[in-house]
């Protein structure tokens, strides 16, 4: 018999809601979130994902539901679940006057540590983040991307096992990027669980094991990139035949396709899933049509996002 292995969960909400006044922010979400892995929450400007964040990391109180972090109910206990994560947020936490160990030096003394304690976890996290030389300047000195290693670096001196990340690599450059994804994946690889909040799709479809999408106050999709990339049309698989008589058969065989003559190229919808690649395959293999090459595309979250969001977008026209 083969043992299951089975996630805890690192994060839950059922029916979390906020509002402001009458504009409601989150309008009952439910999630889960394993532990080790990295949930990325994507949506349009305004659509809530700050005040999640806000709301999970005990910044701000929901108007109702019930969460739960890492074993700890939010309401009950707040400083349990304080004790257990560690937030950067858009805007960076450095004190630019101080110099970069200082800074953790600062943020030591935050979480009690005794003072040699305090200083081999500084100097522990400056050579991580690759800020030895650095550590003796003023931040203020610091280059964008220095900054958000740094306050980084910050955030995991108390060795938080669960860390929300809300849009933490806004206006780097894409070494700088890079960089920032690298630690991302090296926390995930020693345990620790990761909430990020991004514009950037390309970041959530590289990093993330989930996604969800919230528009509106309500979460529109979830699921793994390529689970998402399957729920709009677009996707097509694109064969790339010998000769005209196998393009001719092609065509015949497989009906609704798009021809290109010039290439000797057929484009067949299709998900991009190996389930609808074997039986196409199967199909030509059969009717003895011989194919040179293919290429498989699948919609991009890009698509996904402005589809999703648009549907969202007419559904609430359509209420009013």
């Amino acid at each position: 018999m083969t043992a299951s292995i089975t996630t805890r969960s690192a994060i839950t909400t059922t029916g979390l809601r906020k509002s402001y006044g009458d504009k409601v922010v989150l309008d009952g979400i439910d999630l889960d979130i394993g532990e080790g892995t990295i949930f990325s929450l994507l949506g349009p400007n305004g659509a809530g994902k700050t005040t999640m964040v806000q709301i999970l990391s005990t910044l701000i109180a929901p108007d109702g539901g019930k969460v739960r972090i890492a074993g700890h109910d939010l309401a009950r206990e707040p400083d349990a679940v304080r004790s257990t994560i560690g937030v950067t947020g858009q805007f960076s936490a450095v004190d630019n006057l101080l110099t970069g160990r200082e800074n953790l030096m600062l943020m030591a003394d935050l979480h009690h540590l005794r003072r040699d304690a305090g200083r081999a976890r500084a100097t522990e996290l400056l050579a991580r983040f690759d800020l030895v030389e650095a550590g003796a300047k003023p931040a203020g000195s610091y280059s964008g991307g220095m900054r958000r290693r740094l306050d980084l670096a910050m955030t995991l001196v108390g060795d938080p096992r669960i860390i929300f990340l809300d849009e933490p690599t806004t206006g780097l450059d894409p070494r700088s990027r890079r960089a920032v994804w690298q630690i991302i994946r090296e926390l995930v690889a020693d345990g620790v669980t990761i909430f990020l909040t991004t514009q950037y799709l390309e970041e959530a479809d590289r990093l993330a094991d989930r996604i969800a999408l919230l528009d509106g106050g309500r979460l529109v999709a979830e699921g793994t990139p390529e689970q998402l990339k399957r729920l709009v049309p677009g996707g097509h698989i694109t064969l790339a035949l010998p000769g005209v008589r196998e393009l001719d058969a092609a065509s015949r065989l497989l009906g609704d396709v798009t021809r290109n003559e010039e290439a000797l190229t057929l484009q067949v919808p299709g998900d991009g899933s190996v389930q609808s690649l074997r039986a196409l395959l199967d199909r030509l293999d059969h009717a003895s049509i011989e194919v040179e090459n293919l290429t498989v595309h699948t919609p991009d979250l890009d698509d996904v996002f402005l589809a999703l969001t648009e549907r969202a977008a007419t559904r609430k026209e359509s209420v009013r």
